[in-house]
């Protein structure tokens, strides 16, 4: 994977997430490292001590990159799915600067791919039905674009990125503008070019948004049954299922049309995944 590759939502947050957290760490100088000869070289690996789904090259890359004098040779790509005791990388270079780049390199790949694990199994438990994983902006300050990048390495999808890119209009949206056919509206002559989304909350909302076609509308906590009369009334509308129903019970959505489900579990509810790098 190279940052060619990635999309720019992506790329354009790599090098500053990298610095400020070089930064954080480092700060006047890294006082344990020059314990260490100044020439030192060394080569080291990093290893997984459980399962998971690989994410997080560019970052790690970029730790090296801005630090110097370090070579890492990847032995997997994001999105490959790792058993424990798999290596990931083998690095070689200057002992000090592998070993002051360690723990950043490794907050940004544990979180990642813990990320992209959990994402990978909401994928797996949808896998051959009519139902994708969105995930949605309940992500870490500062690493949102690394976490949606992360979903998408699990199989997931991602929901709009920022504030910026997607109308998502919701209860107070609608309220503060006197209704959802007036705030749709609004949008359209705001900025024709972007895509509307519509939060509803009855089946009486899920009509009047309906007849104005906006490019998604979710159904916020609707209850199965309700869920089959919207299937039947927005016949013509990409419908997006959030709250109320999860992964475990998206079998219970209608079968007759596909269904987006949006989850903030997969960024919000993460755990990091336990790595290891060993100085040969």
């Amino acid at each position: 994977m190279t940052i060619a590759n990635l999309p720019d939502y992506v790329r354009d947050d790599i090098t500053r997430n990298v610095t400020f957290a070089l930064e954080e760490d480092i700060r006047d100088g890294d006082i344990t490292a020059q314990l260490i000869d100044a020439d030192s070289t060394s080569s080291a690996t990093i290893i997984t001590r459980e399962d998971t789904t690989m994410c997080g090259i560019p970052w790690a890359d970029e730790v090296f990159k801005q630090l110097g004098e370090v070579d890492v040779e990847w032995h997997v790509r994001d999105g490959d799915r790792l058993s424990a005791e798999s290596t990931l990388c083998t690095l070689r270079g200057n002992t000090r600067k592998i070993l002051t780049g360690e723990r950043t390199a490794l907050n940004f790949l544990q979180t990642l791919m813990g990320t992209a694990t959990t994402a990978r199994r909401y994928a797996d438990a949808v896998a051959g039905s009519q139902v994708t994983i969105l995930d949605t902006r309940k992500t870490l300050p500062g690493l949102r674009a690394g976490q949606k990048y992360a979903v998408l390495c699990g199989g997931c999808q991602n929901h709009r990125i920022g504030l910026y890119d997607a109308f998502l209009i919701k209860e107070n949206h609608v309220a503060a503008c006197g209704g959802i056919t007036a705030a749709i509206k609004r949008a359209r002559a705001l900025a024709p070019e972007k895509k509307i989304i519509v939060e509803v909350e009855t089946l009486a909302e899920l009509e009047e948004a309906a007849k104005l076609m906006p490019d998604q509308i979710m159904l916020d906590n609707f209850s199965v049954e309700m869920l089959a009369e919207a299937a039947g009334m927005a016949v013509e509308s990409v419908l997006e299922v959030s709250g109320n129903l999860t992964v475990g019970n998206a079998a219970e959505l209608p079968k007759s049309r596909h269904w987006f489900l949006s989850s903030g579990a997969l960024t919000k509810h993460v755990r990091a995944i336990d790595l290891s790098l060993r100085i040969r």
